[in-house]
């Protein structure tokens, strides 16, 4: 089996024994959901449609309420990264973060879900890094990407930053200046922090490295 994802098609309270869904393929009797940070499994009573009767916080969660197009994100136990069914789950209250060292082109092999990930570019030649679009249960992940300085590296998001395509793929470092990216994971894309416009007088302004 594989993972799937769908949208809530209707908002959901915290005592609700049942969901309703855009789509329904893949669903079936058993199968974990995770809507935010709650998991859900699929309950006997379920056979077809896209109103799906749950059993409510497992694995450890909280039952809470969800807003509609919130995303449905549902697989076997073995599909999920964690938790697993019967798993004892303790929540840190700061995310675990891999730390790991890039010094020649190649695809960034992505972390597993509930982690942050920072990647050093450490290469003295430029390196081009492919970076895989995030799974379905990634949703919330950081990843920062940080060159050395040494020479222009080439980070490359597949399908694109937001999902936008292969005009909004490519970044390319300064060849002489320490620079970070910062992307999030959501909806199974990599998603920019980006700064608003401004107006008006402007007493401070934030910088790249040019």
């Amino acid at each position: 089996m594989a993972l799937a994802s769908t949208t809530l098609s209707a908002a959901v309270t915290a005592t609700a024994d049942s969901i309703t869904v855009a789509s329904a393929t893949s669903m079936a009797v058993g199968r974990l959901i995770r809507v935010d940070q709650e998991i859900m499994q699929v309950s006997q009573e379920w056979v077809s449609g896209t109103t799906i009767p749950v059993l409510r916080g497992r694995e450890g969660t909280a039952a809470e309420a969800h807003v509609i197009t919130a995303i449905v994100c549902h697989g076997t136990a073995a599909d999920f990264d964690a938790p697993g069914v019967g798993a004892v789950v303790t929540y840190p209250t700061v995310r675990p973060t891999l730390i790991t060292s890039v010094t020649a082109t190649g695809t960034l092999t992505l972390p597993p879900a509930g982690c942050d990930m920072r990647v050093i570019l450490n290469g003295t030649s430029a390196i081009t890094l492919t970076v895989p679009v995030p799974t379905a249960d990634m949703d919330g992940c950081m990843l920062t990407i940080l060159s050395n300085g040494a020479a222009a590296h080439v980070p490359t998001f597949t399908g694109g930053v937001g999902g936008a395509g292969s005009n909004y793929d490519v970044f390319t470092f300064n060849a002489t200046g320490k620079l970070a990216l910062v992307v999030f994971a959501a909806n199974a894309t990599w998603q920019m922090v980006s700064a608003p416009g401004i107006s008006g007088t402007v007493t401070n302004i934030i910088a790249g490295v040019a």
